[in-house]
C-alpha cells in the first residue's frame, strides 16, 4: 500500500466492468478513462485481460491499451492485468507488465466454463507461471496475484464450501503467489460469510499475505460486505466506476461494487483514499458517453456527498 493512504481501491472497471458490456468501447475513449483514473488519484487499476479476441471482443485492443498506459506517468498508480493461463503470462512478459492477476474458480463447474480447465489444473498452470516468471532477468520479473473467484457461491453450483477456498488458497501460497485476490463474482456474500471467510483465511494462511476483497452488487450488498472485510482487517478493495461489470460465465452476475459509493463510505468513516472524489465522479461522463443505454448505478452520483463532508486527512484524528 502506497505511504499516506488508509485504504487500497483498485479500479477493475476497465477489465471486470467492460468484459461483459453489450458494445465495443473504443480504445481511445480507454486510454483517457485510464488516464482520468491516475489523475484522480486512484492507486491501482486493472486496465485488461490477455485471453483471445473470440472469446471476450472487448479486449481485443489489449496491446494498443497497455502501450499507452507504458507511455503514460502513472506514477505510483499499480497497473495490472487479468491472465486465465500462461498464454494470457507469457503476452504479460512481452509487453511489460509489472503484475499479472491470474483466476481460478472454487467451483469446479464456473472453473471449466471460464477457463475450461479444473481448478487443479489452473493451480498447476499457475506454478508453471510462477517457475517461468522466477527464470526471467530481474527486469522482466512482475508480481503475481491469486484471484479466487466463487469464493461465497456459485450460480451454477450453489454453495461452495469453505474448505475449498481454503485449499485453493494454500495452493497459490505454496506455489508462490505474492497477493490473493478473495472474489464474490456473483454476488453471493453477505456480510457475516465476509467475516467468517477472511477470519479463516487468515487463521490458516501466512499473516504476511495481503488479500484484496472483490464484492459484485448483485443483492444489495457489497457495501455491506466492505463493512465486514473491514471488520476484520481488510485494507485492499477492487471496485468499478459507476458499477459496471459481471461475468459472462457466471449466469445472474451484476456490476461490481460502485467505485464512488466505495470511496464515499471509506471518507466518511475517516479513512484516507488518496483519491479525489470529484475528480472520480466526472470520469462516469466518459462511460455514459461510449456505452450509450448501458446501466449506471451509484447513490453518490444520484444524491451527492453530504454537506460538510471531506475527504480524511488523518485516519487517525478522524477515530479519536
Amino acid at each position: 500500500m502506497r505511504d499516506g493512504i488508509d485504504i487500497e481501491f483498485r479500479e477493475v472497471g476497465m477489465r471486470d466492468g467492460l468484459q461483459n458490456t453489450k458494445g465495443f468501447f473504443p480504445t481511445e475513449a480507454k486510454i483517457t478513462w485510464m488516464k482520468a483514473e491516475v489523475a484522480s488519484g486512484m492507486p491501482a487499476i486493472e486496465i485488461c485481460s490477455f485471453v483471445p479476441p473470440k472469446l471476450i471482443p472487448q479486449f481485443k485492443d489489449a496491446v494498443e491499451v497497455v502501450e499507452a498506459t507504458h507511455a503514460t506517468d502513472t506514477g505510483d498508480c499499480i497497473i495490472s492485468a487479468l491472465i486465465p493461463n500462461m498464454k494470457g503470462a507469457e503476452r504479460g512478459v512481452e509487453l511489460g507488465m509489472k503484475k499479472l492477476n491470474f483466476v481460478a474458480s472454487v467451483s469446479e463447474t464456473h472453473n471449466l466454463s471460464n477457463v475450461r480447465r479444473k481448478p487443479e489444473e489452473s493451480v498447476e498452470d499457475f506454478r508453471r507461471i510462477v517457475e517461468m516468471r522466477d527464470a526471467l532477468p530481474e527486469d522482466k520479473k512482475f508480481v503475481i496475484d491469486g484471484g479466487m473467484s466463487t469464493v461465497f457461491g456459485c450460480t451454477l453450483e450453489g454453495n461452495v464450501d469453505p474448505a475449498a477456498a481454503v485449499k485453493l488458497a494454500q495452493q497459490f501460497v505454496e506455489a508462490g503467489a505474492d497477493h490473493l485476490t478473495v472474489c464474490d463474482t456473483v454476488g453471493f456474500a453477505n456480510p457475516k460469510q465476509v467475516r467468517d471467510m477472511f477470519k479463516l483465511l487468515q487463521s490458516e494462511l501466512d499473516p504476511d499475505i495481503a488479500m484484496t476483497a472483490h464484492f459484485h452488487d448483485t443483492r444489495g450488498l457489497a457495501l455491506a460486505n466492505m463493512e465486514a472485510a473491514l471488520d476484520v482487517g481488510i485494507r485492499s478493495f477492487d471496485a468499478c466506476l459507476a458499477g459496471l461489470g459481471g461475468c459472462p460465465w457466471a449466469p445472474g452476475a451484476s456490476g461490481n461494487m460502485v467505485m464512488e459509493d466505495g470511496v464515499f463510505m471509506a471518507e466518511a468513516m475517516g479513512m484516507r483514499t488518496g483519491i479525489d472524489l470529484d475528480k472520480l465522479c466526472s470520469i462516469r461522463e466518459i462511460i455514459a458517453d461510449n456505452l450509450p443505454g448501458e446501466p449506471l448505478h451509484g447513490a453518490i452520483a444520484k444524491a451527492g456527498v453530504p454537506k460538510g463532508h471531506s475527504a480524511a486527512s488523518s485516519f487517525a484524528a478522524a477515530a479519536e
